[in-house]
């Protein structure tokens, strides 16, 4: 299990877009499958969440091994370029390296972005509603909000 002192967080920056590609394509290649052709991460429903990385309320951190420097996680959030108040809930993309996972890394993750944003209170998630990604965000006091087959909306109550 990792320790906190094992590993450190950092915000993302615009330069890290090549962090995110492999953050996405880690997300796209679960053991239990085989792995993808990396030229995946070009199909629309994917490259939407890194493609163009830094513009205006991107945001995000990143995990990383303190002693080997290894890119352990991530999670960034993209909401849509105007952000008008009737649009959805920002995606929010959260993905710990298979082998890492289960160790509170995903958890510190979520934990930064959370007080990094007080006010956020609302997300998607491209995950189905059994997923352990939407567990994790119950802790934080999220609820389901609505959901189809392959996504929920998680809202929680800003105090």
């Amino acid at each position: 299990m990792y320790a906190p002192a094992d590993y450190a967080l950092r915000a993302l920056t615009s330069s890290d877009e090549p962090v995110l590609w492999e953050m996405l394509y880690q997300a796209l290649s679960p053991a239990e499958r085989g792995t993808p052709p990396r030229e995946v991460l070009q199909r629309p429903e994917y490259a939407h969440y890194v493609e163009g990385w830094g513009r205006m309320h991107d945001q995000g951190y990143v995990a990383f091994d303190k002693n080997e420097k290894t890119l352990l996680g991530a999670v960034w959030l993209r909401a849509p370029v105007d952000c008008r108040p009737d649009d959805p809930p920002p995606e929010l993309a959260l993905v710990v390296k298979s082998g890492h996972r289960q160790r509170g890394i995903g958890a510190s993750l979520l934990t930064q972005l959370v007080r990094a944003n007080p006010q956020f209170s609302a997300v998607l998630l491209q995950v189905g509603a059994s997923s352990p990604a939407v567990r994790l965000f119950e802790r934080f006091g999220f609820e389901i909000y609505s959901q189809t087959a392959q996504s929920v909306v998680l809202r929680r109550a800003i105090v």
